[in-house]
């Protein structure tokens, strides 16, 4: 949430800084804003919205600092949007300084005055207290009043041609090239083919220059670091002729699935893993949004397939629950980005406790990654829109390829064979998906949705009702089909519709008795499945016939017609569906 861009070196800083942040905006974009630093004085251009709306500006100087926000503290408007100066200061933060309230209230008895509603803004007038001279110690005796998360890019008058840098909780990479030093929250704003990127570590900070970076560790020693593995990808900003980048993902869904089956040559320690995975003697996952719905996908596997007791747990819960961590436990941290806040919280506390912590991220230089026992890493690619398509049926196979790991651990025979259909098999079902845009009228004018499955056919309805919510903006929920009866049916009214998904064979027909029941009350039903006699069901309006495979694996094929419907509807609706009001990619704060 948030992003931040920093650059100093022999050309123009503002094209640089404004380029960065369009390759960011995923991060955030209620506001914007660049800051230059030149000949001693910072001029500062801030807009409400896109970063669009900061082309043209016209800031002279080669050195300065970015940011595209996701608001926190204070309503998106311009006088809350970054940078923010204060005295001989220039910030920009992604976090959130959870004692701001306390260290405003000391700046405010000093006499100091504030511009803004934000947490940030306090970082500025602590950095004009502290500073004698010495930029990286204002900066360090500045941040050690601050309780919370912060990555820091600042500019100083006094300093020309530096950008001081702090990280505590979010994510910082540091690049040289060779017209300058950069900085940002994301390799996808910096990265160049062939060029060296280097992460900060939690309490690190570093001096960005035009010569490059000098690194210090907490007690203020220079530090040298391996530079991290990250693969370019020159299509960050490309949607290839789609209208979308999340429509652009979805048809991206097959290659994901088969770049990211779990290879033992790709995997550190495998054989320690298998080792681990032997005596595991439960599993706990970890993880929020759509990856939490991919471990309740891997809950259904594990415990069929290997017969090892798997909870599932929200990750934001799990860090205040006192949880109960048994010896033998594994923990599964899931996180696309791998810098979601809570889950790194959660697996931080799951390995205190004695849990062997396995990290599965699409991000394989991220801090979930440098937590980690053993890292599994998805390969589906860079996701730009907010709402997770290809990176959530990465997640599945790569989870589903653990779960036959484990079962063959614990000597229970396991035929992955269906795995390797699945990207063709995925090809086949975006084809027939297409067919759901015909379904969006029926959605328009309603209330509400519901989507309604039984065993893995449940993951999917919570992951399809999300979808639609989070990027469409209509209210609904993921039902287990059987639970209608406990409250739900209330809500069914004429014309109400309602998605079954079915495609377990044994339990079909228990389903098709909640679609009986929609249907009696009014509701129109659409349904998913991979049995086609149920498209022949009278109650039944409308479906999609996917192939069929082994069911518990049929969440990442019965998942697309729900990705394609959201997209449509999103779209029919006249909203953006890469970038949902009040979303934002990457949750690094709590």
């Amino acid at each position: 949430m948030c992003g931040i861009v920093g650059f100093v070196g022999r050309r123009p800083a503002a094209p640089v800084l404004i380029e960065g942040l369009k390759k960011l905006e995923y991060r955030g974009y209620d506001s914007a804003g660049i800051a230059v630093l030149n000949g001693g004085i910072v001029t500062t251009h801030k807009r409400v919205g896109r970063v669009a709306k900061l082309e043209g500006a016209a800031l002279e100087g080669n050195c300065g600092i970015g940011h595209t926000r996701w608001a926190t503290h204070g309503a998106p408007t311009e006088h809350n949007a970054h940078p923010h100066s204060y005295g001989k200061f220039t910030i920009v933060h992604n976090g959130i300084i959870e004692n701001a309230k306390e260290l405003r209230m000391q700046c405010e008895e000093r006499g100091e005055k504030f511009s803004s509603e934000t947490d940030s803004e306090v970082i500025a007038h602590l950095l004009e207290f502290y500073y004698n001279g010495n930029l990286i110690e204002a900066l360090q005796r500045a941040t050690a009043q601050c309780v919370g998360s912060y990555a820091l890019a600042v500019l100083c008058t006094e300093e020309e041609g530096k950008i001081a840098l702090a990280r505590r909780f979010s994510p910082l990479l540091l690049r040289n090239g060779k017209e300058g030093g950069y900085a940002s929250s994301d390799a996808s704003a910096i990265a160049e083919e062939g060029m060296e990127l280097y992460a900060l570590a939690d309490g690190e900070f570093a001096l960005l220059t035009e010569e490059g970076h000098t690194i210090y560790g907490a007690d203020g020693a220079q530090i040298e670091k391996e530079p991290i593995e990250f693969v370019y990808d020159t299509d960050l900003s490309d949607r290839g002729g789609y209208a979308h980048f999340m429509k652009k993902e979805m048809e991206e869904i097959p290659l994901a699935i088969e770049h990211s089956r779990l290879k033992p040559q790709d995997i550190r320690h495998f054989s320690r893993l298998c080792e681990v995975l032997c005596h595991a003697e439960c599993l706990q996952i970890v993880a929020c949004g759509t990856a939490y719905h991919s471990g309740l996908a891997a809950k259904w596997a594990v415990e069929a397939l290997a017969r090892v007791k798997a909870e599932v747990y929200v990750a934001s819960e799990y860090r205040y629950m006192d949880p109960i961590v048994p010896k033998g436990t594994v923990c599964i941290a899931i996180s696309q980005s791998g810098e979601t806040a809570d889950t790194l919280a959660a697996a931080a506390l799951a390995k205190e406790r004695g849990a062997t912590l396995v990290a599965l991220t699409n991000v394989g230089y991220s801090s979930l990654t440098r937590l980690a026992d053993f890292v599994l890493t998805t390969r589906a690619g860079m996701e730009v829109a907010v709402a997770a398509t290809k990176s959530f049926n990465a997640q599945l196979v790569a989870l589903y390829d653990l779960c036959t790991l484990l079962a063959g651990c614990k000597g229970r025979g396991c035929n992955p064979a269906s795995l390797d259909e699945l990207p063709r098999l995925a090809r086949l079902t975006l084809s027939e998906s297409e067919r759901v845009a015909g379904w969006t009228a029926h959605f328009l004018a309603a209330k509400a949705a519901f989507f309604i499955g039984r065993g893995a056919d449940y993951v999917t309805a919570r992951e399809g009702s999300l979808k639609l919510k989070e990027i469409s903006y209509l209210p609904g929920e993921g039902y287990e089909a059987g639970e209608l009866k406990h409250g739900t049916l209330a809500l069914i009214e004429e014309g109400t519709p309602v998605v079954a998904i079915a495609t377990d064979p044994a339990l079909a027909s228990k389903t098709m008795n909640a679609v009986h029941e929609v249907a009696s009350r009014g509701a129109k039903v659409f349904l998913i499945t991979c049995i086609p006699a149920l498209t022949r069901e009278k109650e039944v309006f409308a479906s999609i016939l996917i192939p069929e495979t082994e069911h518990l694996f049929s969440p990442a094929l019965s998942v697309i017609p729900l990705q394609a419907l959201a997209y449509y509807v999103s779209v029919a609706r006249g909203n953006d569906p890469d970038k949902p009001r009040n979303l934002a990619k990457a949750v690094t704060v709590e």
